[in-house]
């Protein structure tokens, strides 16, 4: 018994903040067991009543137990906005869970203007970034598009590099201090992230997640083979594919609004403007 929805962010912040997302449990509910796979993002999360937290970008699964009658509001940056927006390189983050004033001090009371309503809750947010973001420095247009080249099915490291007149060493070296991880492991959690999209898009549609097979999905997302997709879905959620989406359906087949995380992404897997 749970409601999850997902929204874009006001326009002011669309070049820095890819959505926002509110997740309630019901207060009747039992204990939710929520898994979620790596997505190349910070995010600034913040259960209401509690203490805003920092999630820095991961590669491997993060798993958590939400209480009944819980409300989580977050706000998931694009991956190329994370050093923009914090000021620091974001490697500093990887892996880590921090309170969000650890960071950003200037969001120590923070948590006491996070409202219980969670639109407001999201205005909150969105207001902290904001804030950062007068203070920052722009975001690194070459991160930016490397980022939105390996975003792309037939992208790989290699061939952006060469595209930016960089070294592979340059790309990794600017892609670590501004999304937080090097290349290879940016291009696997968006690979994964194609092959998530796919199956929430079919969600969406009132189809099962693997209606056209397994083995059709890993293809399209751009592994070599089902095998691949094995490997690194057990990498990065802890689950083979059958058992992640079989999660995924029974959670959020009752009509979870994920659009506004999916679709950018089918959108730069088919070359069209992420934005």
């Amino acid at each position: 018994m749970q409601d999850y929805a997902e929204g874009s962010p006001s326009q002011p912040l669309a070049a820095h903040v890819l959505c926002w997302s509110v997740h309630r449990i019901d207060a009747l509910s039992s204990s939710y067991l929520h898994r979620s796979a790596p997505n190349g993002s910070v995010e600034l999360v913040c259960e209401v009543g509690g203490q805003p937290l920092l999630v820095g970008p991961q590669t491997g699964p993060l798993v958590r137990t939400l209480s009944p009658g819980a409300t989580v509001v977050s706000l998931r940056l694009r991956p190329e906005s994370a050093a923009a927006v914090l000021g620091l390189p974001a490697y500093e983050l990887a892996d880590q869970i921090v309170p969000l004033d650890d960071v950003l001090p200037a969001t120590r009371f923070l948590c006491e203007r996070i409202a219980t309503e969670p639109k407001r809750a999201v205005a909150t947010l969105e207001g902290a970034v904001s804030a950062q973001l007068a203070r920052r420095a722009a975001t690194d247009r070459l991160v930016a598009f490397a980022v939105g080249r390996l975003a792309a099915r037939a992208s790989r490291v290699s061939s952006v590099a060469a595209s930016l007149f960089m070294s592979e060493r340059q790309l990794r070296r600017r892609l670590k201090a501004a999304v937080g991880l090097p290349p290879k492991a940016l291009e696997r959690v968006l690979r994964f992230q194609r092959f998530l999209s796919l199956a929430q898009y079919a969600l969406a549609s009132g189809a099962a997640p693997a209606q056209d097979g397994i083995a059709w999905l890993a293809a399209e997302a751009g592994y070599a083979d089902q095998p691949h997709l094995n490997r690194e879905c057990l990498r990065l959620t802890g689950a083979s594919p059958g058992a992640f989406l079989g999660e995924a359906h029974e959670h959020c087949g009752c009509g979870h609004d994920h659009s506004a995380s999916f679709l950018p992404v089918l959108r730069a897997r088919s070359g069209l403007p992420a934005r």
